[in-house]
């Protein structure tokens, strides 16, 4: 299904779209949400209250100001930070850690990536094992280059060099030159 089938499909308020639509952003989402909150169930709650808000107001996207991920994408990191900013989420934190989290997503728009189109998942199983790793982890987990080798044990130049090798399969498997 197109990116324009899916949203005409999901302003008519058809639910095999919105099922559509979680099976295919739903783990990116789940990602940046998790980033934020650092809290498995929370994360899973807010992110059940994204695809809820989506729904409800889906009539608010706009395709002419950006692709549909980029708007879900903003959905979910809004969400995940009012949550942050709840009573429920302040009273169950001990540090201030994840306050330091939201300064930093809100002062360097931190969750920005840039995974547009439908279908990212079936795309990234043509890349070796390896890659197909360091890709999903930086970019639909959330995790810093230094954060995946540190975590991972996998040397920081070999990261950089796994997604090079990534990019550079992805931009000639969708067909994407550079100048």
């Amino acid at each position: 299904m197109t990116e324009v089938e899916l949203v005409r499909r999901l302003r008519a308020k058809d639910r095999a779209a919105l099922e559509y639509l979680y099976d295919h952003y739903s783990a990116a989402l789940y990602g940046a949400i998790f980033r934020i909150i650092q809290k498995d169930a929370v994360a899973e709650e807010v992110l059940q209250d994204v695809f809820l808000k989506v729904w409800d107001k889906f009539e608010h996207y706009d395709a002419s100001k950006g692709k549909l991920f980029t708007w879900l994408l903003n959905v979910a990191r809004n969400q995940a930070i009012d949550k942050t900013r709840s009573r429920e989420i302040s009273n169950d934190r001990k540090t201030s850690d994840i306050q330091n989290v939201v300064s930093r997503i809100d002062n360097e728009d931190y969750i920005e990536q840039r995974v547009d189109g439908i279908g990212v998942k079936d795309i990234l199983k043509d890349l070796p094992k390896e890659q197909h790793f360091i890709v999903e982890y930086l970019y639909l987990k959330g995790y810093t280059q230094s954060e995946l080798a540190e975590e991972f044990n996998i040397p920081l130049g070999t990261v950089k060099t796994r997604l090079r090798l990534a990019m550079q399969q992805l931009r000639t498997t969708l067909g994407v030159t550079t100048t």
